[in-house]
């Protein structure tokens, strides 16, 4: 393997790898390091999953908890109360995270994740449900330089300069085939925060407020929990080999915290000026036999109730990029697309406009956050609802995960999430409720959309 000669671009290095080592395997060469993070695209698709990234050692870090903010600068931490997106926007203009650069999408920037109870902190919501997580409702990592994979030109890029630059060019370099092990990595049987008989109860609840008029939909999930006796990395790599998505995640909060993700869900990609948001409605599980999963695949595209409920979605996210958007700009790209993962079948749409003159990223975040593909409609009536029911909180499940700078982000809806703290690991998932649900058919959607993780987890 040959390292080609480095240039100066917008200020700072930037450095083609020559090579075709596999992204998994230089992660694996960087699990355990500070912070470490992977953005994957394990799909490798060119339109959605190109460029997978990786970095380590972020100088900066900013977390948030019930709107207490930590900021961390050279190992030293400053405690305070703000709003978290304020304090994320005021991080991310001492940082001045750069845009992307010639073959390469990132050049410096925040990877991390915005939890979904960070909602109190866009409406006036109640905070009825169990709080028994240790994830702050934000972190994120400033990282100065990242590795760029480039699925199509099958090849590397490295940005920056300094310690966490060697450190990264290094793992290129001695990266190593990895193999997933098959084994059962779970402990006990995997449990509910619900009984069966209580979640079926609770859609009927959702039903009735349906019937009553107080919402259109509501998103109502469980979560499941069950201990692991395996590294969080090598968890990470059975989810992401039994689950493969085009905005996969794993980040590493500290403190044998790790986050992981195989969302098949974009939430925002911002270029510029230019918002795209793809929310999923609609979902059926894959089948072994062609012939059932081809039929599976027709009874969702011709499903009154998936249809439905997707153009419900659909008007909620243009209003909620209306509100920062130049007025006229936003558009539904593609009303229905139906697109298939490993384990199942999904109804999405495509909606963008383009960002006001005068409006941030944090403007952006703060208008459509959550995202309503996971909350419901009208979308705080839904959260209230929501809150009601589901007896513990969603801490990272729903909110959103990615990398974010000034001008440009990418961002997941985090469904199909798993959490893991120490042998703790836990994932949460849910469908969208509306008049017509059949209570019994909306548990067996969560079963089937959690059914690659616990593939993954050998349940």
């Amino acid at each position: 393997m040959t390292v080609s000669s480095g240039t100066k671009a917008g200020g700072r290095f930037f450095e083609k790898i020559n090579g075709n080592t596999a992204p998994f395997d230089v992660f694996m060469r960087l699990a355990g390091r500070l912070g470490v993070f992977f953005l994957d695209s394990a799909l490798g698709d060119k339109r959605f999953g190109r460029y997978s990234f990786i970095g380590c050692e972020p100088s900066l870090n900013i977390s948030a908890d019930l709107g207490r903010v930590t900021v961390t600068r050279n190992g030293v931490s400053e405690v305070f109360d703000d709003d978290p997106f304020d304090a994320l926007r005021a991080v991310m203009d001492e940082c001045g995270a750069c845009g992307s650069l010639a073959g390469s999408p990132f050049a410096g920037g925040f990877v991390g994740y915005l939890g979904y109870d960070l909602r109190h902190f866009v409406e006036t919501l109640p905070r009825k449900a169990k709080r028994d997580q240790r994830f702050p409702d934000m972190h994120f990592g400033y990282y100065d330089c990242a590795l760029c994979y480039d699925h199509v030109e099958k090849g590397w890029w490295l940005c920056g300069e300094g310690a966490a630059a060697e450190i990264l060019r290094k793992a290129v370099v001695d990266a190593r085939k990895m193999e997933t092990p098959r084994k059962p990595c779970v402990r006990g049987a995997l449990a509910s925060n619900f009984r069966k008989e209580e979640y079926l109860r609770a859609v009927s609840r959702v039903i009735e407020y349906i019937r009553a008029g107080d919402i259109f939909q509501a998103n109502l999930s469980q979560r499941f929990e069950c201990e692991v006796d395996a590294p969080a990395a090598e968890v990470y790599g059975r989810l992401r080999s039994a689950n493969p998505a085009p905005f996969g995640a794993y980040i590493d909060v500290g403190d044998g915290r790790c986050v992981m993700s195989s969302s098949p869900e974009r939430f925002l990609k911002v270029d510029g000026r230019s918002v795209e948001t793809r929310p999923i409605k609609g979902t059926r599980p894959r089948m072994s036999e062609p012939e059932a999963d081809a039929a599976m695949r027709r009874e969702l595209l011709a499903s009154a109730k998936d249809n439905a409920e997707l153009a419900m979605i659909v008007d909620l996210e243009r209003n909620d990029l209306g509100r920062v958007c130049e007025f006229g700009t936003v558009r539904v790209q593609d009303a229905r697309a139906l697109e298939t993962y490993e384990t199942v079948h999904h109804l999405v749409a495509t909606v963008t406009g383009t960002l006001r003159e005068g409006r941030d990223m944090i403007d952006l975040l703060r208008a459509t956050f959550p995202g309503g593909s996971i909350t419901g409609a009208p979308k705080i009536r839904a959260m209230e609802i929501i809150d009601e029911l589901e007896p513990t909180t969603r801490s990272v499940y729903t909110g959103a995960i990615g990398m974010i700078g000034r001008g440009w982000a990418d961002l997941n809806i985090a469904i199909r999430t798993l959490l893991v703290d120490g042998r703790r690991a836990t994932f949460q998932v849910g469908g969208g409720i509306v008049a017509d649900s059949v209570p019994e058919a909306e548990y067996e959607e969560t079963i089937a959309k959690g059914r690659g993780i616990m593939s993954a987890l050998g349940v």
